[in-house]
């Protein structure tokens, strides 16, 4: 292709998963993107997950403007000179982030995402279930309130859990319970870290007919204690989820784990060996990439109990929230942790314009809210809600809006630290 084509903004067609967690027909805000993106009819009764943008071969984005299905993973790939040397470099002729809108309806699977020695070990073992040898970390800045469990709650908070909820030491053994109530700070980390792996192991290994009976109890006792005393939050929770996958031993593991409620404009974001459940909500997705689950709760799913449990850090506390920093009046940057992507929050109000300079490496822009005008040397792109555009690697971009419309748009890209790094 000659290069002049390879300088331009890409119109990109994005992909859906419907997956049965999604919400469902227009409520869906992947549905709405999905319809304005590439025109396709709403079904009312569908779910729709998750709005898939990058080249992940279990979602490609294809280029809008091409006559034939070309995607964006093979244009790259004859022109890997728009992800810039050091990305090339480094992550070879493929993007190295994913993007994503999600629409949760319905809890995901309790689960993490193995790290790259452990992703690689599974895809050679089972490639049919973990479908590449590359690591997920991952960043979820909500767009409406946002509901998660994260990370392993403190040992004073767990040991709280022990004594107050009796269906758990049914299940963990008496012995172990007592084991880890005897623990305190003074033991030392990876003693702590040793009787958790314990008690949770021996939680999400029970059998189906114990879990089942557990859960019953736990039940029943929790609508005679509300009748006396207002639920915990957690409580609730174990109720509402014990609605959408009953006898199901992630009901009371949601106990372990810190239940997190993201407001819009938050973020949160998850390393590799992380327990996690997205509960409800709508949020911005970006991660490495790659579609490595391992689950073992809330999900009719494969389970791989002996997996997650094995490779989990067993980290206790509440995790950070990233809040976003100023680049700009009016584009807020998430910056988590990882080398492979970075999220910015661009929201114009009527009649404004900014500028994102020129980066060595791509860039994608969605158009979630509103209408403006991308700029870019000489050319200009109208871009509407549903929109979403790939950035060459060096690409300064003015935005603008005129005097009737607003504009929120966000952009995923490398993270800026792994240029600077260099």
């Amino acid at each position: 292709m000659p290069k002049s084509n390879a300088d331009k903004l890409k119109r990109l067609r994005a992909w859906v998963q419907n997956y049965d967690w999604g919400r469902r027909g227009a409520e869906a805000q992947v549905a709405r993107l999905l319809a304005l993106n590439c025109g396709a009819d709403i079904e009312p009764d569908k779910p729709y997950a998750e709005f898939w943008m990058g080249t992940h071969d279990s979602g490609p984005s294809l280029l809008a403007d091409e006559e034939e299905n070309v995607s964006l993973k093979q244009w790259i790939s004859k022109n890997p000179n728009v992800l810039g040397h050091k990305v090339l470099e480094k992550w070879g002729s493929d993007l190295p982030f994913l993007f994503k809108v999600l629409s949760v309806a319905k809890a995901l699977s309790i689960q993490a995402h193995p790290d790259k020695e452990l992703a690689k070990e599974l895809h050679k073992l089972q490639p049919n279930l973990y479908k590449d040898g590359n690591h997920k970390p991952e960043m979820a800045l909500a767009i409406t309130q946002f509901w998660a469990l994260c990370g392993f709650i403190t040992l004073e908070e767990l040991k709280g859990v022990l004594e107050d909820v009796p269906e758990i030491v049914e299940l963990v053994g008496t012995a172990s319970a007592a084991q880890f109530l005897d623990i305190d700070e003074g033991d030392g980390t990876e003693k702590v870290k040793s009787a958790l792996r314990s008690a949770f192991t021996q939680l999400m290994s029970a059998g189906k007919e114990m879990t089942t009976k557990a859960i019953s109890n736990l039940k029943s006792r929790l609508q005679v204690e509300s009748q006396l005393r207002c639920l915990t939050e957690k409580e609730q929770l174990v109720l509402h989820l014990e609605k959408q996958y009953p006898d199901d031993i992630g009901v009371i593991s949601a106990f372990f784990f810190n239940y997190v409620k993201l407001n819009p404009g938050e973020a949160l974001y998850l390393g590799p060996n992380e327990p996690h459940a997205y509960i409800t909500g709508e949020c911005i997705e970006c991660m490495a990439t790659s579609d490595n689950v391992v689950r073992a709760g809330l999900t009719p799913k494969h389970r791989d109990i002996q997996t997650l449990c094995s490779m989990l850090t067993y980290k206790q506390g509440y995790p950070e929230i990233l809040k976003g920093f100023p680049l700009s009046p009016y584009v807020t940057r998430y910056l988590p942790p990882f080398e492979e992507f970075e999220v910015d929050c661009c929201s114009l109000p009527k009649g404004a314009s900014t500028v994102f300079p020129a980066i060595p490496g791509p860039s994608i822009f969605l158009a979630l809210v509103g209408e403006g005008t991308l700029h870019s040397g000489s050319r200009e792109n109208i871009v509407s809600e549903g929109d979403v555009l790939f950035a060459p690697a060096n690409t300064e971009i003015t935005i603008s809006t005129n005097a009737t419309s607003e504009l929120q748009l966000y952009r995923a890209g490398v993270n800026s630290r792994f240029f600077h790094a260099l």
